[in-house]
């Protein structure tokens, strides 16, 4: 492994058990299946999918908050289930979460200073709340929210959309974390907001140097985010992995048909990939129930071009170059 990888997944797994009716029978249902991916220092990954695609259960695999079927999660070459309390407390301080809804992600008792203050003084980043004021301030100015004194006296409610997915932003990198998730981070905000919250996830990353797992079903946002900070795309389907590839040449070239499907369906403004569209319509629109996995490959009862091994074999991951 490169001592630049930061975190690393490997054949990673995730099933929940789940009952359809309330003295049924229960089912497994595989979230993530057999998903290995890295992430070096300083760098983003991108998953892209449909809901449903596993992305969300993904990143919170890698943040320690599911405990894994299978595989393994490794932070800076150590798997996170084999830390001691000390280790894995440090791990929880560099890997930090964007969560889709930022009205959820804040106690609406609490004043956005009290959310801001709780980890900074847990983690002894500040010593007092004197300090940890002062630290505020600095944070939600960096993330364009003046006056602070202002916006640290309210409470979530009495912010728009924006401004509090701002706030959100701040509060995880106030732990100068290594690793984010950025969860939808983007998906709940006016299109007008969308690129002022990406490009401000990007200038921080050049600041701080923070590596980003960001998950998205738009691959126009996938596409600006790696445009503008480079990374690689991975494109989820049920629970797995069906094409990974640097940004850019994955959505000018895709290969597998589902990242074909998926660019044809993006309005990308590119006039060399609109003259692309024009693939065979899709031979379902239903998409699988998780509970009722196609053997093969996940995508072979809706793809246009599936053959008979297609449902027989589960395609490996292999570099095409």
């Amino acid at each position: 492994m490169s001592n630049r990888v930061l975190i690393e997944t490997r054949n990673l797994s995730k099933a929940f058990k789940v009952r359809k009716t309330l003295f049924g029978k229960v089912f497994e249902v595989k979230a993530v299946d057999n998903v290995s991916i890295s992430i070096k220092k300083g760098e983003n990954l991108v998953v892209v999918g449909e809901s449903g695609s596993g992305k969300s259960t993904l990143g919170r695999l890698t943040l320690g908050l599911l405990k894994p079927s299978s595989g393994k999660v490794l932070f800076e070459g150590k798997d996170i289930w084999k830390m001691n309390k000390k280790e894995y407390k440090e791990f929880r301080r560099n890997a930090q979460i964007i969560h889709q809804d930022p009205y959820s992600s804040f106690n609406p008792m609490k004043t956005i200073f009290e959310s801001l203050a709780t980890p900074l003084l847990h983690y002894k980043i500040v010593r007092n709340r004197r300090e940890a004021y002062k630290k505020a301030s600095e944070l939600l100015e960096m993330v364009g929210l003046v006056p602070p004194g202002d916006i640290l006296r309210r409470y979530p409610s009495r912010l728009s959309g924006g401004q509090l997915q701002r706030a959100a932003i701040a509060r995880a990198i106030s732990l100068h974390p290594k690793y984010i998730v950025a969860d939808e981070a983007v998906s709940m905000l006016d299109a007008s907001l969308r690129l002022e919250i990406l490009d401000l996830l990007l200038d921080l990353q050049s600041k701080f140097g923070v590596s980003y797992l960001f998950i998205t079903h738009d691959l126009s946002i996938a596409r600006y985010f790696v445009y503008k900070g480079g990374g690689e795309i991975a494109v989820m389907y049920l629970g797995r992995i069906m094409e990974l590839g640097k940004g850019e040449e994955l959505i000018t070239k895709p290969i597998h048909p589902y990242t074909k499907i998926l660019v044809e369906a993006s309005p990308v403004p590119d006039p060399k990939i609109a003259r692309k569209k024009g693939l065979p319509p899709l031979r379902s629109l239903e998409v699988p129930k998780l509970t009722e996995l196609p053997s093969g490959c996940r995508f072979h009862t809706r793809c246009p071009y599936a053959k008979k091994i297609c449902s027989e074999k589960i395609p490996e991951l292999r570099k095409i170059g």
